[in-house]
């Protein structure tokens, strides 16, 4: 409009310059003045950079220690260089990281172990099992009793009964009447009637053996009873 003053938009208005010009001498009041032997004297827009820390006071640049705003050195904050960020990357990687790679539990390589076993030897509850057969001769013996209709407490008797004809030896030989292994058949070939392996498999010699007392006395006691008054059975 005619007659009115516009201020230039580059120009800032006058009371924000005015705020300005507070603001920086707030500043300057605010900096630490022990050891200096002048008073820092910062004004306009340096002393609103020093505020907001875009500038620094370059005390070292003037021996007497003092700065002000006609003597004073200003610094810009540099900034950190790429070789120097890169230190500081190689820095922090000698140290031990919380992300770094670590073994795998205890609990987690069974559970890894165990999934890579065959299906046969795993059970729905994810532990491992594995059927064995029995190879001490009492235990097979033991684990057949059943299979004739005897309870454990037949075992003691069978025990003394084998223990007295072999000792529960698969190949224990009789040198006088020819009778072999753990039941001392005789003539020793009649175990070929439980299987083919009747010379050295324990489980053969014993299916046989229990077969004969259950077809000869009913039972391992009734077998050892016979044996104590006859010397054999």
């Amino acid at each position: 409009m005619p007659g009115r003053h516009i201020a230039p938009r580059h120009r800032a208005p006058r009371s924000f310059k005015r705020t300005v010009g507070r603001f920086a001498g707030d500043v300057a009041g605010s900096l630490p003045t022990s050891g200096v032997t002048g008073a820092v004297a910062l004004v306009g827009a340096a002393g609103v950079a020093v505020g907001l820390g875009v500038f620094t006071v370059d005390a070292e640049a003037n021996p007497a220690g003092t700065t002000t705003a006609a003597s004073g050195h200003f610094e810009v904050n540099p900034r950190l260089s790429d070789d120097a960020i890169k230190a500081r990357h190689r820095a922090s990687d000698d140290e031990v990281s919380r992300s770094a790679v670590r073994p795998a539990a205890a609990s987690v390589q069974r559970e890894t172990k165990a999934k890579h076993l065959p299906v046969s030897k795993q059970d729905v509850a994810g532990t491992v099992s594995e059927t064995v057969e029995a190879t001490d001769p009492r235990d097979i013996a033991m684990s057949m009793l059943a299979d004739y209709g005897w309870s454990s407490d037949q075992f003691s008797c069978l025990d003394s009964l084998w223990v007295s004809e072999s000792n529960w030896n698969v190949y224990a030989t009789n040198s006088s009447s020819g009778a072999y292994g753990i039941p001392q058949s005789l003539p020793a070939e009649k175990m070929a009637s439980a299987g083919a392996d009747w010379r050295t498999n324990p489980a053969t010699q014993i299916k046989w053996g229990l077969t004969y007392i259950e077809s000869s006395y009913g039972s391992p006691c009734n077998a050892w009873y016979f044996k104590q008054g006859n010397n054999w059975y």
